[in-house]
């Protein structure tokens, strides 16, 4: 997989996890086109995803965001709390990125370090052979990955799944070609 490819995916990512915005249908199409290029069982399974974003209000959208992501434990979308809960290691992994943010002028915003957005649009500036990059593949985000799909197995009605399940293939895709 190209590197421009690689950051495609890791924009669609970033989108698709954020909070929704009103171009989330646009993001998600785009995002299933990306996919039908390297993995189009993935591209296929995101249409439900697709279904979902553009049959749904606005303001359930940000219901049902919230209710995945910022409320329920099993698939908070702060990196550091699902690899380290609520301690310090927590903490020094955080201060971690906030350096390496620093250190190459990536302005994350107001949002914490390790929200999953931010990670992505990170990793989307970091050159493919970044030893930083694939620190951030191999010891942060699969592992994030896999326990947000495992905690979600038994609710597979959830319409975000699609987007953690494809995520995650992607990010084993990228770390098989390293």
């Amino acid at each position: 997989m190209e590197e421009a490819q690689q950051q495609q995916f890791y924009r669609c990512f970033s989108d698709l996890l954020d909070y929704p915005k009103p171009n989330l249908v646009e993001q998600t199409r785009t995002c299933i086109d990306e996919l039908k290029k390297e993995y189009p069982q993935m591209a296929k399974k995101m249409g439900s995803f697709l279904n979902f974003v553009e049959s749904t209000p606005s303001g359930r959208l940000e219901e049902i965001y919230t209710g995945t992501f910022d409320i329920n434990p099993a698939c908070y979308i702060y990196a550091g709390h699902i690899l380290f809960g609520e301690s310090f290691k927590r903490g020094a992994f955080m201060a971690k990125l906030s350096e390496e943010y620093q250190n190459r002028n990536f302005d994350k915003g107001t949002e914490l370090a390790d929200h999953v957005p931010i990670l992505f649009n990170f990793l989307g500036t970091l050159d493919k052979n970044d030893s930083f990059a694939d620190s951030l593949i191999f010891d942060c985000l699969i592992p994030v990955f896999q326990k947000m799909n495992t905690n979600f197995k038994d609710n597979s009605s959830n319409p975000y799944m699609p987007v953690l399940r494809s995520a995650l293939v992607v990010l084993e895709g990228v770390a098989g070609n390293r």
